[in-house]
């Protein structure tokens, strides 16, 4: 019995140290230190500053310690590199950026705003100056206000003060005139540049001035440099859905689904009922508004001004007659529509990129106005084509009816209606129906519209067609 004690006891004391071992390594596993990397791989735009939204959205949902942006671009659109940057600084977890090659003008900026900064040997870091489409220097506004978004940032990372005798030294982590010397090339800083040039630092440059941590080949040494140990890397993916919108987003196939859509339209107005050209239409539509609602760029009161554009337009064709205020209003507020959706809200907030608000809005209309006209060769070639294509040609009467084999093309007594009167039946714009002896003929209006129920009177036939005028 005493045995069976001491086995028992042995046993037992190996399961708990086993069961003690699983559970240590169990919750090691979850104290695994989670970093959180995406990329940053494109001129800056509206398209980037989602990408860094979603970004830190799901690094929060994966409770991510640290967040590793790797950065490699020439620049973009301040204002939203200014988003970036606030987004950043605000970031409860530390942020770092890893420059692969580049980090110009507004990468700079982004760059800048991380806790740390780490290169890649051979990437550079500056050349932060505010430029046009052209490259051309703006304005002073401009880059006064680039200079002090550039020094705050830098002095946002904080500075030690230094006691030395009856001398207190400020040292910056992150030297403000170094930041803003990387937009204007009247600042001076000694031992780095004149008064002609913009700094830019090549990876050793900016190690040895304090705007690099390290110089690493890659995420995983910039990690090992940091300390971190006992980590998970989660990786930026961007989903199935993600790449549809980002093809749906290219300008070439917008262009053609607004060609779609005024063909769409377009045709089913030639044809009765509804079908497949307004169908086309329809489809359109949906996959050109849909991925700029998604994204952010389009918004509800955007889809508003179209919808209500196509309504005018529609009143103005079947209800309203001539073509006026209305037809006119309906055809800008859904070019308005077209154009404004594609431009993200924001860089209408900020007076100091009014020159990068008139680039996006230039891009915009060009596409849409470019589509416009290829849409119009595109109906004229294909109302052409589809009256002699075989597959259509079952919709065209190809056979000839002639006259001497009893067949007549009109209702001869129509010629002897000339000079009699009757009345309008329909609206004539400027073609409907009229009432002449209690038989309705189709006849077109020589003075205008005119109303239903008004007097008229047949001045001519021609062309098969009887042409009225209305009486006073």
């Amino acid at each position: 019995m005493q045995k069976l004690i001491i086995i028992f006891f042995i046993i037992t004391t190996v399961l708990t140290d086993v069961l003690s071992a699983k559970t240590i390594n169990s919750e090691a596993d979850t104290l695994k230190n989670v970093v959180y990397v995406f990329s940053i791989d494109k001129d800056i735009a509206p398209a980037i500053w989602r990408l860094v939204q979603r970004s830190f959205n799901e690094a929060d949902k994966v409770n991510a310690d640290y967040i590793i942006i790797s950065v490699n671009t020439y620049g973009g659109m301040v204002n939203m590199a200014d988003s970036i940057r606030t987004k950043i600084l605000d970031s409860p977890v530390p942020v770092f950026a890893f420059i692969e090659n580049n980090a110009a003008s507004a990468g700079a900026l982004i760059s800048i705003a991380a806790d740390s900064i780490y290169m890649r040997k051979g990437a550079r870091i500056g050349s932060a100056s505010v430029v046009d489409q052209t490259g051309k220097i703006m304005p002073e506004k401009y880059q006064s206000y680039m200079r002090s978004t550039m020094r705050a940032t830098a002095e946002a990372h904080g500075k030690d003060t230094i006691i030395q005798g009856n001398d207190t030294i400020i040292k910056w982590h992150r030297d403000p005139g170094i930041a803003e010397a990387m937009v204007d090339p009247r600042i001076k800083i000694e031992g780095i540049s004149d008064t002609s040039t913009i700094i830019a630092f090549t990876a050793q440059e900016a190690l040895k001035y304090g705007y690099c941590e390290a110089i690493v080949e890659d995420v995983d040494e910039l990690i090992k440099h940091t300390g971190i140990k006992n980590y998970t890397i989660v990786t930026y993916e961007p989903t199935g859905l993600d790449k549809f919108i980002g093809f749906l987003l290219n300008p070439v196939v917008q262009g053609i689904l607004i060609m779609l859509m005024i063909g769409g339209i377009y045709f089913e107005l030639q044809t009765p009922g509804i079908g497949f050209p307004l169908g086309a239409a329809v489809f359109a539509a949906t996959f050109y508004f849909a991925p700029l609602y998604l994204e952010g760029l389009a918004e509800n009161w955007e889809l508003i001004i179209f919808i209500a554009g196509l309504i005018l337009i529609a009143l103005e064709i079947f209800i309203i007659p001539g073509f006026g205020i209305a037809g006119i209003s309906g055809i800008i507020l859904a070019l308005a529509g077209l154009v404004l959706a594609m431009i993200d809200n924001i860089i209408f907030d900020f007076e100091f990129h009014s020159q990068e608000a008139f680039s996006v809005v230039s891009k915009s209309l060009l596409v849409v106005f470019i589509s416009i006209f290829a849409s119009f060769f595109l109906i004229l070639y294909l109302s052409k084509k589809f009256a002699t294509s075989w597959a259509f040609s079952g919709l065209v009467l190809e056979s000839t009816q002639k006259k001497e084999e009893g067949f007549v093309g009109v209702d001869v007594k129509q010629k002897y209606l000339i000079g009699k009167t009757g009345k309008t039946v329909t609206w004539l714009r400027p073609s409907g129906k009229i009432e002449i002896d209690n038989e309705i003929f189709d006849a077109i209006s020589e003075t205008g519209y005119i109303e239903k129920g008004k007097q008229v009177k047949v001045i001519n036939f021609s062309t098969s067609q009887l042409y009225v005028s209305k009486i006073d």
